[in-house]
């Protein structure tokens, strides 16, 4: 080979690769700009989904707080119930009382004079 040809190969060895290197500059730039904006977009994501939690957390401690539970109905519905009975055995009892209270009094006589 003559030292023109061994240029000319030299030359578009040279030119294929600088058209290679410039083709993977471009995709690796795309690439790059691709990898900011999930970057962004997962950050974006990661906040909403902590602000979810957190909203769902401050909702949980409020139901908790605010919301009666089964158990606690039960009970209250307990006390309530034998509240009444206590008024209802007193008012019996008032009954009787009145009753003995008739039934012991003294008659008075009429006298005329």
């Amino acid at each position: 080979m003559t030292p023109e040809e061994i240029m000319k190969v030299v030359l578009f060895f040279l030119t294929v690769a600088g058209v290679g290197w410039g083709i993977w500059w471009k995709i690796d730039g795309r690439v790059k700009e691709g990898e900011k904006a999930s970057e962004t977009r997962i950050k974006v994501a990661e906040d909403k989904v902590d602000r979810a939690a957190a909203d769902l957390a401050a909702h949980k401690l409020h139901a908790a707080e605010t919301f009666a539970t089964k158990a606690g109905m039960q009970e209250q519905t307990a006390q309530l119930l034998r509240a009444i009975e206590g008024v209802g055995n007193r008012i019996d009892g008032l009954n009787d009382r009145l009753d003995r209270l008739y039934e012991n009094q003294p008659r008075r006589s009429a006298t005329r004079g």
